[in-house]
């Protein structure tokens, strides 16, 4: 083997000599010019660039109502010169992973910092391992901010003359004349992580110099507020005047992020239902991570580009010159692999004129002056598709037990994968829907109709900043039939309508006929029952409405993304979910054991190489020697015979020729790799035999 002859040699980092080069706009990336000026590789940049800005927007609105009001707490603690004896302390639950959770205390101290008389520092539990180190990381970061700001040459202090008498001391002297004076603000942004006993005796020096230096704690508590009587004592917490903050949770962070971002019409890639639901399992059922949540999406990006340089034309189109411009880049090649589309063979069996379908599929230059009408139809596609659905959602999010769920992204997870209109959800929460009272009806067609409004205002806006333009003509119809309805449902009442379905008197005579059977009769009379049934004029609109919404607009625009929806839509849609899944959910099992019985598949070294999987080379590592010999033991292992068989290995000597004293060195490398091999889990001690391990199975 190389020089790093070591088990975990496959996690060691290579550096190829590969430096960060700068591209057009600035940014660092170690790949070269032929890479970033790739079709793919722009539209990825481009979009993704674009999401991000999106995500910060509105991570910032998120965080800005939590971090507005612990700076209205900071600024009114100390207006009084009296010391009543209990340091203000705020508690911020934030919840468990919270997206940039240090980002956001790091945001916290710069609002406070900017906006308030206070001067703020922030301790991370593994500054603080004792009471020692916690008081010299709190003054130096008070002192230190001092000089940063004055812009003074002075040398700060060493770490052994950081104490609290020095900071009072210091406080006093710069401070002293002042009328107002500033706060010393002090952040603990993951309490749960710090001792106990640091922070009981941490919270009794604060207090004890309180009465000359306003000290402000703040607690991240990602928990409850239980754990803060769990780790400090009664005569501890006596001396915190807690005030409880609560940020926004995760779930509700990421359903902003997907109603927001992701899960729109604006948004360039969109995700198939089964990429979608396994990115949600990982999030709901792993870490309530939004950022690994978001880091899962631009993987789905990164695969989806970097597939076929032909993903490069999923993109917002800013004008026709740019459409223009990429599709003048595609090749023969390129234009190839949008004929192999499965949806690209349905559009070409649509076409009535022979000379149009040979034309398509012979002609480049036929086919690149088609593509721009088709890339705008699948842009309009996911257009109506996105406004459908979002009043899809208007309708049944609050219906009760939620039949298609209470969040979008549940009912894109129906949407797109199936007709939503044949299931039998669906079918339940129209007949919940008809049981509505005619005022909340009412209010979910303002509701509808505000959707309807809300994008046709967005692409108004989408057409004053120079973007592509979406066809409306659907959404006006939406809007003009639903109008139509409101006004008819205003003015209907619960009073009956006059029976206009009575039987004729020829029906009558038609069963006062003797030739007509009596399975004929009885069919004749439950038709004329049901028939004969009165409603009101709110229930006859009512259906009237639902039969419109179903037909005119979801059966119509929510039709299930795939080759028979509209063509070219795999260039819009990432459905390779096995892709993600081998990514960002690990096999150690199968990971460990390729590792151990074939080495070479991660250390790509030619010692390593074997011909037969099964075959043992001397060259391969220690443990793997072990493993693979301890693979051919049964339930319990002598060790002695072990030990001979990973000598003879080792040796290349037959067993038979093998001296009775085993060498120091042998002896070592083996009694190493049956180590490694129990920590791993793969044997354990017997119980039965001393000089035996047992094999354990996984």
């Amino acid at each position: 083997m190389e020089a790093t002859n070591s088990v975990s040699k496959g996690v060691f980092l290579f550096n190829a000599g590969a430096k960060p080069k700068r591209t057009k706009d600035g940014k660092t990336t170690i790949l070269d010019e032929s890479m970033t000026e790739a079709l793919w590789y722009r539209g990825y940049r481009k979009h993704w660039d674009t999401l991000q800005r999106a995500i910060k927007k509105i991570q910032s609105t998120s965080y800005g109502k939590v971090l507005d009001d612990l700076l209205a707490f900071v600024e009114d603690c100390y207006f009084s010169t009296e010391y009543d004896g209990a340091l203000p302390t705020a508690i911020l639950l934030t919840g468990i992973n919270q997206p940039d959770h240090l980002s956001q205390f790091r945001n916290l101290s710069e609002h406070i910092r900017n906006k308030s008389l206070s001067y703020v520092v922030i301790l991370q539990s593994w500054d603080c391992s004792g009471i020692k180190q916690a008081i010299e990381s709190m003054v130096g970061g008070f002192m230190e901010q001092q000089l940063a700001e004055d812009g003074s040459p002075e040398k700060p202090l060493r770490k052994n003359q950081l104490n609290l008498p020095v900071l009072e001391a210091w406080y006093l002297e710069k401070h002293d004349q002042l009328e107002r004076k500033p706060n010393l603000t002090i952040i603990l942004p993951e309490f749960e992580n710090f001792k106990s006993a640091v922070l009981e005796d941490f919270i009794l020096i604060l207090n004890s110099h309180a009465s000359k230096l306003p000290f402000v704690l703040i607690f991240g508590v990602a928990t409850t507020i239980n754990s803060i009587h769990s780790a400090l004592p009664y005569h501890v917490t006596s001396m915190l005047k807690l005030s409880t903050f609560q940020s926004e949770p995760s779930i509700t962070h990421l359903n902003k992020l997907l109603d927001h971002v992701f899960l729109t019409p604006f948004c360039p890639l969109h995700i198939s239902a089964k990429a979608l639901t396994l990115l949600l399992d990982i999030f709901l059922f792993y870490d309530f991570s939004v950022n690994g949540f978001v880091q899962g999406l631009k993987l789905a990006f990164i695969e989806h580009y970097f597939d076929q340089p032909i993903h490069g034309l999923c993109t917002i189109i800013r004008d026709d010159d740019e459409l223009s411009e990429m599709i003048e880049e595609l090749t023969a090649d390129h234009l190839l692999q949008i004929r192999e589309l499965p949806s690209f063979r349905p559009f070409v069996e649509s076409l009535e004129q022979p000379q149009a379908v040979i034309d398509i599929l012979t002609d480049d230059d036929h086919l690149k002056r088609s593509l721009p009408a088709m890339l705008l139809r699948v842009h309009n596609y996911w257009f109506t598709f996105h406004c459908a659905l979002e009043i899809l959602h208007t309708l049944v999010s609050d219906l009760p037990k939620a039949p298609l769920g209470k969040y979008l992204r549940e009912l894109y997870c129906h949407a797109a994968a199936s007709d939503v209109t044949v299931l039998p959800e669906f079918q339940e929460c129209m007949k919940l829907l008809s049981f509505l009272s005619k005022e909340e009806m009412l209010l979910k067609i303002k509701a509808m109709l505000d959707i309807v409004l809300e994008y046709v205002n967005r692409n108004d806006q989408l057409n004053t900043e120079g973007c592509i333009v979406y066809e409306v003509a659907p959404l006006e119809q939406m809007a003009k039939g639903l109008v139509l309805l409101s006004d008819e449902l205003a003015v209907a009442t619960y009073d009956l309508l006059p029976n206009g379905s009575e039987l004729e008197k020829t029906d009558r005579q038609q069963l006062l006929s003797p030739s007509m059977g009596r399975q004929e009769l009885r069919e004749k009379l439950l038709t004329g029952v049901r028939s004969a049934k009165q409603e009101s004029g709110v229930t006859r609109t009512m259906g009237r409405l639902m039969k419109y919404l179903v037909k005119r607009i979801f059966q119509r625009y929510l039709k299930p993304p795939n080759a028979s929806s509209v063509p070219l839509i795999e260039l819009f849609l990432f459905s390779d979910s096995a892709a993600l899944r081998r990514h960002l959910i690990g096999s150690p099992r199968a990971a460990i054991h390729t590792a151990l019985t074939n080495p070479q598949h991660y250390l790509q070294c030619e010692c390593c190489i074997l011909d037969d999987p099964g075959s043992i080379l001397p060259t391969l590592p220690d443990i793997s020697i072990a493993y693979k010999l301890h693979l051919e033991c049964g339930k319990l292992i002598n060790l002695y015979d072990w030990l001979q068989a990973f000598r003879a290995v080792v040796e290349e000597r037959d067993p038979d020729d093998l001296d009775e004293q085993v060498s120091p060195q042998i002896q070592a490398r083996f009694t190493l790799a049956v180590c490694e091999l129990q920590f791993l889990g793969f044997i354990k001690t017997s119980k039965r035999k001393t000089d035996h391990v047992t094999r354990l199975f996984w």
